[in-house]
């Protein structure tokens, strides 16, 4: 007796290949071990996450603060390591020290990863696009250490982006020893980048949103949703079980809601879109400029942290005079978070009246010149903070200088500190969902969720020709990573009735007919590839592939003894008032190339096959244009 057995996947040509996916979507019965996954994957990026926070903590301790007497500004929230033993400033030193941290990171980069330069954002989300969701498994150590060293030694940059590159590449590296799909793997690969913004930045929801959003323009990466805020959750705890818990920025304790003042916010939205235009092609004028000098690749960070602390070095230098302390520079170099914290609450380092505007908004501008420079040359640090930094010195200033102005006590200018956070990064890197919860966590409250809201949609109008990541495609439609599974839309509203094959003579066969007749009689019918057998009431009971056919073919003497029960299979069959895109996702599990249409009695009615659905396919997209 011939055993039974079970279909294999046959490989895909012609227009068909194109066409469908080799896999189904996702579904029920690989979410659990998903969402496990994901979790697997959140408290690993918590651990790493952790590990290069604290190193880039120490590096800069060592470099900055200890070798060049430089003073940088933290946020409330940036404190690790205790006060810093009292240094002399060291001009020179600081002039040299962005250059010897960029050659460092050039020579990592070119020599193990070059996709581990610059931010990390746009390498992450060409990875998910265009390279299957799959990131080298060195990046995870090239991109922490190039960005330690970048950050470390004065370059103006955030470590949230390396952690989203870091993140991403520990999702995929995951799905990859665990064997699992591509589409499992890319869901990974972005809980993964969730989770590493989620451990550095310590807002798990806003980290979540924005890892399912910048990988587009206009769209969302709906099937990561969930994995990526369990990721993220995970993450979060697992670093503030370390560190301990508590918000990045201080600030108010409530921020009120004043209708009256929402045109105010709107004209910020403005402001900010400007500013934020500006600063994206200084960025990008920088990244032309770079790539046009004809030196080794590996030197090209080392020039721009040359033309940094060429830069930074005077700015601070009349800092320092102007505070009274050698070596401050607020903010200017690393992620800038102590500038956004000055902005939100103030402090003893910001003068009151005009001076404090005057103030905030030059450090914008040396920021945004600062974060160039850096990023530009393909320095290894994050775009993510310097732009909520940069939003938050605009917002800073804008308040007091309208408090100035309008002489309303009510104006906070933390408030539009934070609002300015959230325009600029959510125009600019088209994540307003993300930047709105973002802020929110931030801020502690939804008390600026209404400005937030006016702020970022004026912002996102306004750049809507301009963006942070050029890798993004507009929707999941211009993604080659779903251009397959969104062709079979075209098949969504047709029923398997008005596209089966019915008009040819076809075969089928009882249990116990014999195996010889059945191989005399399927010779007759070319075009029939499965030929279901059916019971007493006529109702399909299994199939018999063209497969087993050609093994009990190749076996004379079981062909003489065998019968169709002994060489059929469960049977496999669509509905004929199914829609046609979910039965062929059944064809396509099955691996068959076509499978039985049943009607209402369970009884043969039809065949679907390969050739039918691509026809249909033709047909239904010239339909629509």
């Amino acid at each position: 007796m011939i055993g039974r057995r079970m279909p294999q996947p046959r490989p895909r040509s012609g227009l068909l290949a194109t066409l469908l996916p080799e896999e189904p979507p996702l579904d029920m019965r690989i979410l659990g071990r998903t969402l496990l996954q994901a979790a697997v994957v959140g408290a690993a990026a918590g651990l790493i996450g952790a590990a290069f926070f604290a190193s880039l903590e120490l590096v800069q301790r060592l470099l900055l603060e200890n070798a060049a007497g430089f003073h940088p500004l933290r946020a409330a929230g940036e404190r690790f390591l205790g006060p810093a033993t009292p240094t002399a400033f060291r001009p020179l030193v600081l002039l040299l020290l962005p250059a010897v941290g960029g050659l460092i990171s050039g020579l990592l980069t070119w020599r193990f990863a070059p996709e581990a330069r610059g931010g990390g954002g746009d390498a992450t989300i060409e990875a998910y696009h265009h390279q299957g969701a799959v990131i080298r498994p060195r990046v995870l150590w090239v991109k922490a250490l190039a960005s330690v060293f970048t950050l470390g030694a004065g370059g103006s940059g955030g470590r949230e982006g390396p952690t989203m590159q870091i993140g991403g590449a520990l999702g995929s590296l995951t799905a990859r020893l665990l064997g699992r799909s591509a589409r499992e793997r890319r869901v990974l690969l972005v809980a993964g980048v969730a989770a590493g913004i989620s451990a550095v930045f310590r807002t798990p929801l806003g980290a979540a949103l924005l890892a399912v959003e910048f990988l587009y323009r206009d769209d969302f990466e709906t099937d990561a949703v969930v994995p990526s805020v369990l990721a993220s959750v995970v993450a979060y705890s697992v670093v503030i079980s370390i560190f301990g818990e508590s918000t990045l920025f201080a600030h108010a304790p409530r921020y009120p809601f004043v209708p009256a003042h929402l045109p105010l916010y709107g004209l910020l939205a403005v402001l900010v879109a400007l500013f934020a235009a500006g600063f994206l092609a200084v960025l990008r004028w920088v990244q032309r400029t770079t790539r046009a000098l004809r030196l080794p690749e590996w030197s090209k960070p080392a020039m721009g942290g040359l033309a940094l602390g060429i830069f930074a070095v005077p700015v601070i230098l009349i800092v320092g005079a102007a505070v009274g302390v050698e070596g401050y520079g607020l903010g200017l170099l690393g992620g800038g978070y102590g500038a956004a914290q000055l902005a939100i609450t103030g402090g003893s380092l910001l003068p009151a009246g005009w001076s404090a505007v005057e103030i905030l908004v030059g450090l914008a501008c040396a920021k945004a010149i600062a974060t160039s420079l850096t990023i530009g040359s393909g320095g290894s640090a994050g775009d993510f903070a310097p732009s909520l930094v940069l939003g938050a010195l605009l917002g800073g200033a804008f308040g007091r200088a309208v408090g100035l102005l309008l002489g309303d006590p009510a104006i906070d200018p933390g408030a539009f500190a934070l609002v300015g956070m959230g325009a600029f990064y959510g125009g600019l890197a088209k994540v307003p969902l993300a930047a709105l919860v973002l802020v929110c966590e931030l801020a502690g409250s939804y008390d600026l969720l209404v400005p937030l809201m006016l702020a970022v949609a004026i912002a996102s109008v306004a750049l809507r020709h301009r963006s942070l990541y050029l890798a993004q495609p507009a929707t999941r439609r211009d993604s080659p990573a779903h251009r397959d599974a969104l062709a079979l839309d075209a098949l969504a509203g047709l029923k398997v009735r008005e596209i089966m094959e019915t008009g040819r003579a076809w075969a089928s066969f009882q249990r116990g007919t014999p195996a010889a007749e059945v191989v005399r009689r399927v010779s007759d019918l070319p075009w029939q590839d499965v030929f279901p057998v059916v019971g007493e009431d006529d109702a399909i009971v299994g199939v018999i592939t063209s497969e087993g056919l050609r093994i009990l073919a190749g076996a004379r003497e079981l062909e003489a003894i065998s019968l169709a029960a002994d060489v059929m299979q469960p049977a496999v069959t669509a509905r004929i008032d199914e829609d046609a895109r979910s039965a062929t996702h059944t064809l396509l599990a099955a691996g068959l190339p076509q499978i039985p249409v049943v009607d209402e009695r369970g009884q043969l009615a039809g065949f679907l096959g390969e050739s039918e659905i691509a026809q249909a396919y033709v047909k239904a997209t010239a339909a629509r244009g």
